[in-house]
């Protein structure tokens, strides 16, 4: 879906760095990209920044990355010890993955997703979603 998603932009490119993970995990990832004197960043919806302590690992996550955390309406956040964050406002996204999935659960089809993506979602009926019968 990420592929389908940025197509059409040629300022885009897919990493396959996770591809065939079961289950992937921040940490994980971030682990593969960590390099002597390389800055990992960590771009992040407030409203998921939000849940960082539940993350697996999520201190060895704080101590590895500078996040950059975007603003979500009506969504607050209490920084983690240590954490390293740069606080993008000038961009608000009005919807998150999870409000994305919820809509999709009750079978309705997010009008902001890519319509590549809304019809793969559609044709393999991924997170719950289940057209309506005509």
């Amino acid at each position: 879906m990420v592929e389908l998603a940025c197509a059409g932009d040629p300022r885009f490119e897919v990493s396959r760095l996770e591809e065939g993970a079961a289950k992937s995990y921040s940490i994980v990832t971030i682990e593969k990209v960590l390099a002597p004197g390389r800055d990992v960043f960590f771009i992040i919806g407030s409203d998921a920044f939000a849940e960082i302590r539940t993350w697996y690992r999520w201190q060895d996550v704080v101590r590895l990355v500078e996040f950059i955390v975007v603003a979500r309406p009506g969504h607050s956040y209490d920084p983690p010890p240590g954490g390293r964050i740069h606080v993008l406002d000038g961009i608000s996204l009005p919807v998150s993955s999870s409000e994305i999935r919820d809509e999709l659960i009750h079978s309705h089809m997010p009008a902001d997703l890519p319509e590549a993506v809304a019809r793969y979602i559609a044709d393999h009926r991924l997170y719950g979603y289940r057209p309506h019968s005509a």
